[in-house]
């Protein structure tokens, strides 16, 4: 009995203690901080301290989202060597540039956002951090031209087939012009443009050593995505699959989503790095 009741409470012990655990103390937020944060008005433009500098975002649930992925799961954690490439397709309000360039300092990137909202955080934020980098605001697509763009100041802004209320012309560059030299890593997370811009870059991947590719499709699409995983390992990439968001935990019970059905993180690598 008395083993039992120590048990119960070294149990109850271990499940208070879970709710003080903090893990946002890895990037300097304490927990206290964390609610602070957790409390701020959303979708208005808000500067906290963040590591070593400090990080100005608008959607607080967006930026806690990222800096999860980015800084607590380290998703885009891997080796490169000196002066490595890296171009990074819509590096939204500038995390994954962060990351890379506190872990690479001497690594030459290319980043490309064309959302006018987060490329004037971008800038902020790599200004907090006295990074330099090549920073273009520029839609990533299969042609040089202007193209509709759909702002949303989020991680969902994206390319419109049409104008409309929230959407504004913006100057789009063609991905495979830019890949002239080998890249070490390419990101491309472009809010469902990154099927054609795949294809389109089919002929240049040989240069590319490791890619990351956020894949957004609906359920009418999943021959698309058959056809990406094809085109990655028909051109010596191994793959490995994560979801981004799990949009249907119940898949034969859910109803078809409004935006995109599936999300996935896409890492490629070849076996030899």
């Amino acid at each position: 009995m008395i083993k039992t009741i120590l048990n119960l409470a070294v149990g109850v012990s271990k499940k208070i203690k879970l709710l003080f655990v903090n893990p946002y103390n890895k990037v300097g937020i304490s927990f206290f901080r964390l609610r602070i944060i957790k409390n701020l008005p959303d979708k208005k433009f808000n500067t906290i301290n963040f590591l070593e500098g400090k990080l100005t975002f608008f959607s607080k649930g967006e930026c806690l989202h990222s800096i999860d992925e980015i800084f607590l799961e380290e998703i885009y954690k891997q080796e490169l060597p000196q002066n490595a490439l890296i171009i990074d397709c819509g590096a939204n309000i500038g995390l994954s540039v962060i990351y890379l360039k506190r872990k690479f300092p001497d690594a030459r990137i290319i980043a490309f956002e064309p959302d006018r909202d987060n490329y004037a955080l971008i800038k902020k934020n790599l200004t907090h951090f006295g990074f330099e980098i090549t920073l273009r605001q520029e839609a990533i697509w299969i042609s040089e031209t202007q193209i509709e763009f759909m702002q949303q100041g989020s991680l969902m802004s994206r390319i419109s087939d049409k104008k409309g209320d929230n959407t504004y012309s913006v100057p789009a560059i063609r991905l495979r012009d830019i890949i002239a030299e080998p890249v070490h890593f390419l990101k491309i997370d472009i809010e469902g443009a990154e099927y054609r811009v795949i294809k389109d870059i089919e002929d240049k991947l040989y240069l590319v050593d490791k890619m990351f590719l956020e894949y957004h499709g609906t359920y009418s699409q999943n021959n698309e995505l058959n056809d990406i995983f094809n085109l990655i390992t028909r051109n010596g990439f191994t793959y490995y699959v994560k979801h981004a968001i799990d949009k249907h935990p119940t898949p034969f019970s859910s109803k078809k989503s409004l935006d995109y059905d599936i999300q996935l993180n896409i890492f490629c690598f070849r076996t030899s790095s």
